[in-house]
């Protein structure tokens, strides 16, 4: 997969439900912002992410401008992601995010996607 491709496959699995940690670069000094915490190194984002699929369902994830650059070994990502889901009490949660991020590729014997992120960041705008 191109690095366009990963986001686009990462935005998938999150409306799967499927395991999003193998989407990031296993690397102590990978980083990942939600909406609500950041996660640093690889075993953290692992653990928060399973623990978002554990407590979270009904994922809506909607691209609406996704610009991908790349060079030979290093990509950077922005988006506007109408973003939902349903959380553990049932509640339906909603928000305008804006997601930016950075991606590595990595050789071709490694499973999972040829590229993965080193950092994202997803932030939902607040009026001042």
């Amino acid at each position: 997969m191109n690095p366009t491709e990963t986001v686009e496959d990462y935005y998938a699995a999150l409306r799967r439900e499927d395991p999003l940690a193998p989407y990031f670069a296993e690397r102590p000094d990978a980083v990942k912002f939600g909406v609500s915490e950041r996660l640093a190194g690889y075993d953290a984002i692992a653990e928060g992410l399973a623990e978002q699929t554990r407590t979270t369902e009904n994922w809506s994830v909607e691209s609406r401008g996704l610009r991908v650059t790349a060079s030979d070994s290093v990509a950077w990502f922005t988006d506007d992601v109408g973003l939902a889901w349903t959380d553990s009490t049932e509640t339906r949660q909603s928000f305008d995010t804006r997601w930016s991020g950075v991606l590595a590729s990595q050789s071709d014997d490694d499973e999972g996607p040829n590229w993965r992120f080193v950092q994202m960041h997803v932030s939902a705008p607040h009026e001042i």
